[in-house]
């Protein structure tokens, strides 16, 4: 990428106004905006004096998702609502860029195209990497959406434009159209000191169910989870007692055996992934260790979800986390 003249800094979402000077977006009101490329890097988008800002007149697709509705007709009239599909949502985004003579304007119009146009390029693993734009509101929350560059680099074409500044339009696809919160909500079960059943009297020991949990998505959309489990666990199982959906983990079913005391496996619900975490880079695949094809990768519904953690074989130490960025209809 090319050298940028004006710093490129990293905002800071925990302080109002991280970023840059609040600038008026439609449906959402004095806010701070930074992109971040698929290296990482950040791109203040309300802040002048890197080299460019936001143009807030004409921004626009930061409200509800667009849906497409599949419905059945009635044989008394009219027709019944069968299925809800969200579509993916195009974001318009007016950015003005300047320098203080020609080559400084260039550097810096090349080094943004570059930014936005390597969403569209496949990595090492084939996979073609979004970016990230935020949102931050005066009071410090952020939200943000992944972000592939579809058209708009190309400038006014206007007399005199492109010399020492010029504007684009870029048209951002983003295939999941929900905005995800900044903060993660976060559960935690650990199983409890282990008691012996007769002494002194009749009890039941946590060992095997960490407890039925009431987990609330505080967001407007179905959100996927990642949980993290720590042995020792011989078999565990998670239940959406809402739905009846389930999934089991059986660490034989991979030669395993059971989890040892601090071992750790994580499963991701979307895209579908189940690792042994041995220190290495991307761990272990146990996929197979899940109870497929009867297996559920559920998700949580907006509101309250009542679920069940059981860990069979747990003892001190044992625990279940689980961890979501709740998802919302706008920005």
């Amino acid at each position: 990428m090319p050298l940028i003249t004006a710093p490129v800094q990293s905002p800071d979402p925990g302080t109002p106004g991280g970023g840059g000077t609040p600038i008026p977006l439609p449906g959402v009101g004095n806010a701070t905006a930074w992109y971040t490329d698929p290296a990482g890097t950040v791109w203040p988008l309300s802040q002048s004096s890197v080299g460019w800002f936001t143009l807030a007149e004409g921004v626009s697709g930061l409200g509800a998702a667009a849906y497409t509705l599949t419905s059945d007709a009635q044989p008394r009239g009219g027709a019944r609502l069968r299925h809800v599909q969200p579509q993916p949502r195009t974001i318009i985004w007016p950015l003005h860029i300047y320098g203080t003579d020609h080559l400084e304007f260039v550097e810096r119009w090349r080094a943004l195209s570059t930014a936005f146009t390597r969403t569209l390029r496949r990595g090492r693993d084939g996979r073609r990497t979004p970016g990230v734009l935020t949102i931050a509101r005066p009071d410090g929350t952020t939200r943000s959406v992944k972000v592939h560059y579809s058209a708009g680099f190309e400038g006014q074409g206007k007399r005199g434009s492109g010399i020492i500044s010029d504007s684009v339009a870029l048209a951002l696809w983003c295939e999941d159209p929900y905005w995800e919160d900044g903060v993660p909500v976060t559960v935690h079960r650990e199983a409890g000191q282990m008691v012996d059943f007769l002494n002194p009297f009749p009890a039941v020991s946590s060992s095997q169910v960490l407890g039925e949990t009431v987990v609330d998505n505080p967001g407007d959309a179905v959100v996927w989870p990642t949980w993290t489990i720590t042995g020792p666990a011989s078999l565990i199982r998670f239940t959406n007692e809402e739905t009846g959906d389930s999934f089991t983990l059986d660490p034989s079913e991979v030669g395993h055996g059971a989890l040892a005391d601090g071992e750790q496996v994580t499963v991701r619900t979307d895209p579908a992934q189940v690792r042994l975490l041995d220190g290495s880079p991307n761990g272990v695949n146990w996929s197979r260790a899940l109870d497929w094809p009867e297996a559920v990768l559920w998700g949580l519904d907006p509101g309250q979800n009542l679920v069940t953690f059981q860990l069979d074989g747990s003892g001190p130490g044992s625990a279940v986390d689980l961890r979501f960025h709740p998802r919302h209809e706008t920005a």
